[in-house]
């Protein structure tokens, strides 16, 4: 028997869990472990929006009761016949007709609040879709919730090109019903612990709350994965650029809001990775910074069992470790990957631009002593970002321009040496031997 109560506003013909031309509902590893450590044994817990059947399932098997309120009815019937436990309730229907005397310790909001109603609502400011939320939070209760970054490294990364072509669910709306533009409008609305989401809120793989290297790398890494085709600049160095200049939060593609006592467990791992270091060396045309960095890597990897390239491998002090899984293959591989990289994020090189990358490896190899063999099909590699591909053709222009310009000096230095009254000289005296030993080759030939 179905437990799904319809509260009015609900869409009788769509789906948010199973969608035809709209986003997923939110999903993602960070999420479970913010749900891990916001639930508590006992708890009440009211999930609002669209989350994924897992996250459902999770809070259901560990909370004493859980409401659901989601705006499909199709979502709402396969929640009520999937989900067993026995203090399960689901309503379907928009958060403004959701009328209840019922508070909960865990209100759940990861999806955000734009998808808790439909074209059924006029207006439903998102201002006051967070006080229909929080007004229903028990005395000491927590609030975990999702919001959309409209400014993010995304626009830095992709051209927005889906804006021009509406999707079914984005009916007419007023401003206001989105989240609020930028991390100082979001904080001044609600106030918690904020936290950037990487790379989305759909699948929310990474949750970040400072701009420490390693945590920017992992993020750096699924932004990377999910934005492979063409891109405006380098996805990976725009992360761990907004990382440094301390914008990882700021730059993030969502947030999470937590409000009340919710602890995550720190298990960031300190250091720097070894790639960072070597690309800081290139980027200053340090040379012996840059040897020093490769020597002691070639050694610590010539010497260990497990096999990490520069961008998996983290070095604190003198001691290295892995940075994730084994990358596995050789150390040259692991150079040639380094140089890959490199000239793939359009990094400045303190080598003519467009070198050959089996040169590069070589060059880098030598360093530690290691000789590598030439390639027979020497191989171009561009930089993955336009932006970066610009930068690269720009500096080839100047160094062809520097380098047409020192031809031209050379031709007219030439020039001058040939008018020369000393060069005509030798150029007269040299001449008639010339001549005389010409005239002797031929008379041998024909003996």
């Amino acid at each position: 028997m179905t437990r799904s109560n319809l509260v009015g506003g609900e869409m009788l013909n769509w789906s948010d869990l199973h969608p035809a031309d709209s986003r997923p509902a939110a999903s993602g590893s960070a999420a479970t472990t913010l749900l891990t450590a916001a639930l508590k044994p006992g708890d009440t817990v009211l999930m609002a929006g669209p989350h994924s059947h897992s996250l459902y399932a999770d809070v259901a098997a560990q909370a004493e009761s859980i409401d659901i309120l989601v705006r499909s009815a199709p979502d709402a019937e396969e929640l009520a016949e999937t989900l067993t436990h026995a203090k399960t309730q689901v309503y379907c229907g928009s958060l403004d007709r959701f009328e209840s005397d019922e508070t909960y310790d865990l209100i759940v909001a990861l999806d955000g609040l734009e998808r808790l109603v439909g074209p059924d609502t006029a207006a439903l400011p998102w201002s006051d879709a967070l006080s229909k939320l929080t007004a229903r939070l028990t005395p000491n209760g927590r609030l975990l919730l999702g919001a959309t970054n409209s400014f993010s490294v995304n626009r830095m990364i992709q051209p927005d090109i889906t804006a021009a072509l509406p999707r079914d669910e984005d009916w007419g709306r007023t401003v206001g019903d989105s989240a609020p533009a930028g991390l100082k409008a979001l904080r001044a609305e609600v106030r918690g612990q904020v936290f950037g989401v990487y790379p989305s809120l759909i699948e929310a793989e990474v949750l970040v709350g400072d701009s420490e290297q390693l945590t920017a790398a992992a993020a750096a890494r699924v932004v990377a994965v999910r934005n492979s085709g063409p891109t405006l600049m380098d996805p990976y160095r725009v992360v761990m650029d907004a990382a440094a200049a301390g914008l990882l939060v700021e730059l993030a593609p969502a947030w999470y809001v937590v409000v009340g006592d919710v602890e995550l467990p720190d298990e960031t791992p300190t250091g720097e990775l070894v790639e960072e270091r070597l690309l800081n060396a290139l980027r200053v045309d340090d040379q012996l910074a840059l040897r020093r960095e490769v020597v002691a890597y070639v050694e610590w990897a010539r010497t260990t069992s497990t096999s990490g390239a520069p961008d998996n491998v983290i070095v604190a002090g003198t001691s290295y470790r892995l940075f994730g899984a084994e990358s596995g293959g050789t150390v040259e591989e692991h150079l040639a990957r380094f140089v890959r990289r490199a000239l793939e994020s359009g990094a400045r090189q303190p080598w003519p631009a467009g070198g050959d990358p089996e040169v590069l490896t070589a060059r880098l190899a030598s360093m530690a002593g290691i000789t590598l063999s030439p390639s027979t099909s020497p191989e171009v590699i561009r930089p993955l970002g336009s932006a970066e591909q610009l930068a690269t053709v720009a500096r080839l222009a100047d160094e062809l321009a520097h380098a047409s310009a020192r031809a031209i000096l050379f031709q007219g230095t030439i020039n001058g040496i040939r008018k020369s009254v000393p060069y005509r000289l030798g150029h007269a005296m040299l001449n008639p031997a010339r001549v005389v030993r010409r005239r002797l080759k031929r008379v041998l030939r024909r003996r």
